[in-house]
């Protein structure tokens, strides 16, 4: 409640400033037209909402080892911020939708990954073992660690990917942390009650950006807001051995994800001649699909936050028990 409510005047005071700074978002030409109205919104929210998270979130514990896991996962979440917002602010300069290459990005994001894993590793904060449903694990061995490095840059990339319509990704973001809380409270002397703490404070510092999120947007995450978003859920589901918790409630970024992946490589499968290919969607990531063939954004969110609520409730079904 407290992160909720530092968001919401956070937000209030600063997306004025971003205005006044001329940081409006650029609006793809080949997306929706129904958002070309939407240009000129002020994005790099993140800015204002993320460091409200990782402060409140920090001060669960302030001693011991669970201390030093918090300040790593305050750590990777604001070098995926700041990756974001070197990106935002290419695309801000050039007044175009593309900031960093790809490459450039998924590079950047490896490295700090990999720095974040190597701290934990030292630490021995990593299960090698993926824990499952019905006290089953699965045994990765070191095989943990690139599917680690795996989880930060398609987590991550995958929020970014969801980041789309007005309130989609801080809705489905804030539930996803929220289960992600509550799962390890459920999990008993097997769970973590300080990451779990950490979670509710994210989710809080997102409930609070989605007051000015919402149809019609007041202001956008931008990149600098989706990456650190996906950074601090994938830090959480590796320290806490909650991948297989993640992997579920999650489905929506997931989902958003594949539509793009699937998406480009049946294009590119099937490109003729002419260099036109066959599509699978109307449009990726999938929100555009459903917006295409004639859904309201504001209908396709809310039937995507039931989605993610349902995935929720499912994951704590499904939860991790010893």
């Amino acid at each position: 409640m407290l992160s909720t409510l530092i968001s919401v005047l956070i937000a209030s005071w600063g997306i004025p400033k971003l205005r006044a700074l001329k940081m409006g978002q650029v609006i793809r030409e080949d997306g929706p037209q129904t958002h070309q109205r939407k240009s000129g919104t002020p994005t790099m929210g993140g800015l204002l909402v993320v460091p409200v998270g990782l402060i409140i979130g920090s001060f669960v514990s302030v001693n011991g080892e669970s201390s030093e896991q918090l300040l790593a996962l305050a750590g990777i979440t604001l070098a995926y911020m700041v990756i974001g917002g070197f990106d935002d602010w290419r695309s801000l300069t050039r007044g175009t939708n593309t900031g960093l290459t790809p490459r450039g990005k998924l590079l950047l994001q490896a490295a700090a990954g990999l720095i974040f894993l190597a701290w934990a590793g030292w630490q021995h904060w990593i299960d090698s073992s993926i824990a499952l449903p019905l006290g089953m694990s699965i045994e990765m061995g070191l095989m943990i660690w690139p599917l680690a490095l795996f989880v930060f840059l398609a987590e991550s990339n995958a929020t970014n990917l969801t980041d789309g319509l007005d309130g989609l990704a801080s809705g489905c973001g804030a539930l996803v942390f929220t289960g992600l809380a509550v799962q390890l409270m459920l999990r008993g002397n097997d769970g973590n009650p300080v990451m779990a703490g950490f979670c509710m404070a994210m989710a809080g510092a997102w409930l609070g950006f989605l007051m000015h999120n919402r149809n019609p947007a007041q202001v956008f995450m931008g990149d600098t807001g989706s990456l650190a978003m996906g950074a601090a859920l994938s830090g959480v589901a590796i320290l806490s051995n909650s991948l297989w918790p993640l992997l579920i409630m999650g489905g929506v970024f997931l989902a958003e994800s594949l539509s793009v992946i699937i998406q480009v490589w049946v294009f590119k499968a099937t490109k003729g001649p002419d260099g036109v290919g066959r599509r699978v969607f109307r449009m990726a990531p999938l929100h555009h699909h459903y917006e295409i063939g004639g859904a309201d954004e504001q209908m396709v969110v809310r039937r995507f936050w039931l989605i993610t609520g349902g995935l929720v409730l499912l994951g704590l079904l499904l939860r991790p028990t010893t």
